[in-house]
């Protein structure tokens, strides 16, 4: 590994089955940092909780309309190891139940201290206090999951100094 590589920030998106919501974080986080010119700084990947989607590509819907929007959401999904806590610098989570299980896997407080919510950068969504799973609706929930996550993940560009 390299100096350039071991000083890159490693941000992990988590969502339950990685096949909407975090995948389309990841699709989001790549796009804007792709677009400020600071991909090198960053190592970006995301998981779900759960394995029943390994391998495959992200729901239909979420890479159409990350697609309208110009973000390639076209991430295989993995499951999120216990490895990853010491691998990844920062990992951002959904929603509650999300934060509630994989903080429950953290061996240390160190690792568990790794894990944040998305809401907690939404700077034009004040009142919302998760990304809610779009895969159970329709359009407008899709629409509004990747307003979220555009507006999480905004904040945390700004939070890192990269706005």
């Amino acid at each position: 590994m390299n100096s350039k590589t071991a000083a890159r920030t490693k941000i992990l998106f988590i969502c339950l089955g990685n096949i909407c919501r975090s995948p389309a974080a990841h699709a989001v986080f790549q796009k804007k940092i792709d677009d400020r010119g600071l991909s090198e700084r960053f190592e970006v990947d995301s998981a779900g909780i759960g394995n029943w989607h390994v391998g495959q590509l992200p729901d239909r819907r979420m890479r159409e309309y990350g697609a309208r929007r110009g973000y390639q959401v076209n991430h295989h999904a993995r499951q999120f190891q216990t490895s990853d806590f010491k691998h990844f610098d920062r990992i951002v989570v959904m929603d509650e139940d999300n934060y509630r299980i994989i903080t429950s896997k953290a061996s240390s407080d160190e690792e568990a201290g790794k894990v944040v919510r998305m809401a907690d950068f939404f700077t034009s969504h004040p009142r919302a206090t998760s990304v809610p799973d779009p895969y159970y609706g329709g359009a407008e929930d899709f629409e509004l999951a990747l307003d979220l996550i555009e507006d999480g993940v905004e904040g945390m560009l700004k939070e890192m100094g990269e706005e």
